[in-house]
């Protein structure tokens, strides 16, 4: 297989992962608001194996939003902060594997207080906002993305 199908196949694979996790997630009320717990949040590690995996999981977010309902300026901001996060990691994660997951904590911390706020009219202060959507992407980003790294390591060729 040359390089061009197999970086396109990953990524296709992955965005689809993504939106499956998400739906996942969102069958039991964390996907979106204010507590949020994506388990395909987890996936933003996995541009530490493969560049393929930065726009997968760009495109993964932006139909995963599309398709549970999110406001337009949710599915691009979103889309943005994954996007960002996946960069970061593909870049810094090979070389610092704990620090891969900062990117999208912190993309997610920064951008997605406002769409509550200011897209969805939520209730409540940015600050409040970042930690509770920061604690979600720590667990799922850190905790279950690193998770997730240490069972894929070694065990799949990219």
């Amino acid at each position: 297989m040359n390089k061009k199908t197999l970086n396109l196949t990953q990524g296709a694979i992955i965005a689809a992962i993504y939106v499956v996790l998400t739906f996942l997630s969102q069958m039991v009320g964390l996907a979106s608001g204010a507590i949020q717990f994506r388990l395909s949040e987890a996936l933003t590690i996995l541009p530490v194996f493969t560049g393929a995996a930065v726009p997968g999981l760009a495109v993964g977010c932006f139909v995963a939003n599309m398709l549970t309902g999110c406001a337009l300026w949710d599915v691009i901001f979103g889309s943005i902060a994954t996007l960002i996060g996946a960069i970061g990691t593909y870049f810094v994660g090979k070389k610092k594997l704990y620090l891969a997951p900062i990117f999208p904590i912190l993309a997610n911390v920064i951008i997605v207080p406002f769409v509550l706020r200011y897209v969805y009219g939520v209730e409540g202060s940015l600050p409040y906002f970042a930690l509770t959507v920061g604690i979600g992407e720590v667990v799922c980003c850190g905790i279950l993305g690193i998770g997730l790294y240490k069972v894929l390591n070694n065990r799949i060729k990219w």
